[in-house]
């Protein structure tokens, strides 16, 4: 940036640099939680609020997803903050106007002449003096153009459609009038646009400076969930995790009930291959970890019980590896750590106490890396839990294939000795988390306390969810169809049912007779975003004689926005026959220890902790669905002469776990506290 301002020249010659000042820019990894609502920002804004600034003349929204609430992004609310506390500045300043200007921003050839000539015509319009509120000297505008007025040649007065308030130069009576609306009610350039009414806003001809393409930008976009549900993005690169650390391995040692499981998740917030809470290690991963091979599975292990009495054989075989101490106490060696008789006298240690405010302060300095935007992980400890030695084979007795998997740390490599963790079950069960629920539900109606019937999209979806493509028949069930039909964002409609509560571990199973038509997905499975979690069982319209079962992990605590992955990891399963011939019962058992597949109550399919992705461990929701994927790859091309498809639901029958009542969401939806559920894959 100062390179930049040294190329500008004022009237009178002299770089424009000497006339800056910098002023820090809140940072949003200061924010311990997600900031509430004060007189300054209001973190909630709509679906509503977005399509007034950039309409999309091809989406029909429901009401229901307009004025759905939308928590904007620690990001978002710290770039509004930083906004605000300059206009705070050139209020009560004594200068009449302020060019404003964010930090990767960068002037076009020719910027200082443009500016001139708008100035001028400014100046012009008012006789002897520039009067505005804000002119825009950088911005985007809206994809089908902003609805503007031109003032003069070089000058238009927008009405709205203008993104990006990257560089603009504020007058002190704007910046009073800004200050006066607030608070803010969404994105900064979102909110600003909903005011261009109350204030006198103008913009140069063309944008004179636009936003760095060589610094990455450490943006959230709060709003882009909400565009693929309806359709308003049809495409979106790859979104994979790319970080890998570098201080490696780490171990981690402290007291029962001292934060073992946070820390497990925070360092797998930060792209470490986390074993955890464990009274042991796989036979396999432990010759190797002794024995100092690069092709262990895993580069950090918390609270390994076995690991505890070894400490100077791994400091030994790893003089560079990173020891964190948990510890309820304000001293560690009031346990006894940190002692020589533990090895770990001059080790490079971190001590982390329970209780420490910036815990992600504490362990990213030790480990030389940046935090994440987002809260600490806070989980209650597992405890060291047993692991068994025997394998349950599943896959000699179907025949099965592995596809390629994303590369991702939640995601292990496919290695022939490497078969995950049995977990020994715990033994008061997963049932003391919320309501045990049993559902039995033949589907011959909608029970509106149970199920939700979608009306969106998402992003590889070809067509668009409708509730009238579901029919509910006695003696039958639900019938799905998809329909060759112009609905503006796509060109077919779909179904979908999905669950009004919340589910954490259980037995959820579907009878279907799927649909054969290529290009048709029928999905039976669990989702959730923010962390993005999924257990998945699809039948593809080209070989309905085959399973498709998937898991898709990401590391965080509810909300944390790691939506990462678009492979996930696959696995195909031969059935053995037509799915599409008859009604057969799919059912996926999920448990903190293991997920299981069935068919027809046959156990087909069964994967461990670790094999080769953690267990879903947040609470989702429960999908049937029947949609028109855009992979030829993944179910064939689509015969609009097989159209209308249909998938018959004949039931739906859960035993599991309700950790959250429709009555609850609605009442968090309102109080703001909203949570999204529904995929965007």
């Amino acid at each position: 940036m100062q390179q930049e301002l040294t190329q500008i020249l004022d009237s009178s010659g002299a770089e424009v640099l000497r006339l800056t000042k910098r002023y820090a820019a809140v940072d949003a990894m200061q924010f311990s939680q997600n900031p509430g609502m004060d007189a300054e920002i209001d973190p909630f804004y709509t679906l509503r609020d977005q399509l007034f600034v950039e309409p999309q003349p091809l989406v029909l929204p429901t009401r229901f997803e307009l004025d759905s609430p939308i928590r904007m992004s620690r990001a978002e609310i710290a770039v509004a903050r930083s906004h605000i506390n300059i206009w705070k500045k050139v209020a009560a300043g004594s200068c009449e106007h302020v060019l404003i200007l964010e930090d990767d921003a960068w002037f076009h050839p020719g910027f200082a002449k443009d500016l001139d000539r708008a100035w001028t015509e400014i100046v012009a319009e008012n006789n002897t003096t520039a009067r505005f509120d804000i002119l825009y000297v950088s911005y985007l505008e809206v994809k089908h153009g902003a609805p503007k007025s031109y003032l003069s040649k070089n000058v238009f007065r927008p009405v709205r459609g203008l993104w990006h308030l990257s560089g603009y130069i504020l007058s002190r009576e704007g910046a009073k009038k800004l200050l006066h609306l607030l608070p803010c009610r969404g994105p900064i350039d979102l909110w600003i646009n909903h005011h261009f009414e109350a204030l006198d806003v103008r913009a140069t001809k063309t944008s004179l400076i636009s936003q760095r393409r060589d610094v990455r930008s450490g943006n959230s976009y709060s709003i882009l969930p909400a565009l693929t549900k309806i359709g308003a993005i049809t495409s979106e690169g790859a979104s994979l995790f790319n970080i890998r650390p570098i201080e490696r391995p780490v171990f981690a040692f402290g007291p029962e009930g001292s934060g073992h499981s946070s820390l497990a998740m925070a360092l797998s917030m930060l792209g470490y291959r986390c074993c955890s809470d464990l009274n042991n290690l796989p036979s396999v991963e432990m010759d190797r970890l002794v024995a100092g091979k690069d092709d262990r599975v895993f580069d950090a292990y918390i609270n390994i019980g076995s690991l505890s009495a070894r400490i100077s054989e791994l400091r030994s075989r790893y003089p560079k590896a990173k020891f964190i101490i948990t510890t309820t106490k304000d001293n560690a060696r009031d346990y006894g750590l940190l002692g020589d008789e533990d090895g770990l006298k001059s080790a490079d240690i971190a001590v982390l106490h329970l209780g420490e405010v910036n815990k992600w302060q504490i362990v990213c300095e030790h480990l030389k890396c940046a935090p994440p935007a987002l809260s600490f992980p806070m989980l209650p400890d597992l405890g060291q839990r047993a692991i068994i030695d025997d394998i349950i084979e599943v896959e000699q007795l179907m025949k099965y294939q592995i596809p390629k998997r994303d590369k991702s740390p939640w995601v292990v490599e496919l290695r022939s000795w490497w078969k995950g963790i049995n977990v020994a079950p715990a033994k008061n069960g997963h049932g003391e988390n919320g309501t045990f629920v049993r559902i039995s539900d033949h589907l011959e109606h909608l029970d509106t306390r149970r199920w939700i019937l979608r009306s969106d999209t998402f992003t590889d979806n070809l067509a668009l969810f409708r509730p009238s493509n579901i029919d509910f028949r006695s003696g039958i069930g639900a019938v799905f169809s998809i329909k060759k039909e112009s609905l503006g964002v796509r060109n077919y409609s779909a179904a979908s049912l999905c669950s009004l509560d919340q589910y954490l571990f259980g037995k959820f199973e579907a009878t279907i007779q799927a649909s054969n038509a290529p290009g048709v997905v029928t999905g039976i499975f669990l989702h959730r975003n923010s962390p993005r979690q999924e257990i998945d069982i699809e039948i593809a319209g080209n070989r309905p004689n085959r399973l498709l079962v998937n898991v898709f992990y990401n590391p965080g605590d509810e909300g944390a926005n790691f939506d990462y992955g678009y492979r996930g990891a696959p696995t195909y399963i031969e059935l053995g026959f037509d799915a599409s011939k008859t009604c057969h019962r799919f059912a996926i058992e999920w448990s903190p220890h293991e997920i299981c597949w069935l068919v027809d109550d046959k156990l087909i399919h069964r994967r461990a902790v670790w094999d080769p992705t953690p267990i879903p461990n947040l609470p989702m929701t429960f999908h049937v669905n029947s949609w028109l994927t855009r992979s030829t790859q993944l179910a064939g091309r689509i015969n609009n002469g097989r159209l209308p498809a249909t998938t018959i639901v004949g039931g739906i029958a859960l035993e599991a776990n309700r950790v959250m009542h429709a009555d609850q969401q609605r009442s968090q939806n309102k109080s703001g506290n909203f949570n999204s559920s529904q995929p965007a894959r």
